[in-house]
């Protein structure tokens, strides 16, 4: 990530990015070798890029709030020998959401997009602003790049 896209991060997450519980999601892994932290950061600087590319107007803190905490959920999924982390891609948002709202104390539209963003593997959470949309959409290109392209070897 480029020094301007940091900053421009940094601005608009100050409050997320350094908070314990935030730094927390350091410790687990996404997909491939890219942590949860990571992965959030990613999807958070992809959702900016869609907004602006596009023209979409969307509300660019509150989107980048989402995508930093769309994933916060806490804990490893891969952890699971009983089977269990198959269900994580359904499960996993509401978690997210819960712990967004509990530690943070996020507003409506923030809590949707870390519910919705799984859409259309979680049939009835559906993404019901543009917000929430852009969130999905740049959480699914940012897993297939991180799946795909950047394996450890």
């Amino acid at each position: 990530m480029k020094d301007e896209k940091r900053e421009e991060l940094k601005s608009l997450l100050g409050e997320y990015l350094d908070h314990p519980k935030v730094l927390e999601m350091k410790s687990y892994t996404q997909h491939g070798s890219i942590t949860t932290y990571d992965h959030c950061r990613r999807v958070a600087a992809a959702s900016l890029r869609i907004n602006r590319k596009l023209h979409l107007g969307a509300d660019e803190k509150k989107l980048a709030i989402g995508a930093m905490l769309h994933d916060f959920y806490l804990y490893d999924w891969h952890a699971y020998d009983d089977g269990s982390h198959r269900l994580h891609g359904f499960h996993h948002p509401e978690k997210a959401r819960a712990n967004a709202s509990e530690i943070f104390h996020v507003g409506r539209k923030e809590q949707d997009i870390i519910r919705t963003h799984m859409w259309p593997l979680t049939l009835r959470a559906v993404p019901r602003s543009r917000e929430a949309v852009i969130v999905c959409v740049a959480d699914k290109w940012c897993s297939l790049q991180e799946t795909v392209f950047m394996r450890r070897k």
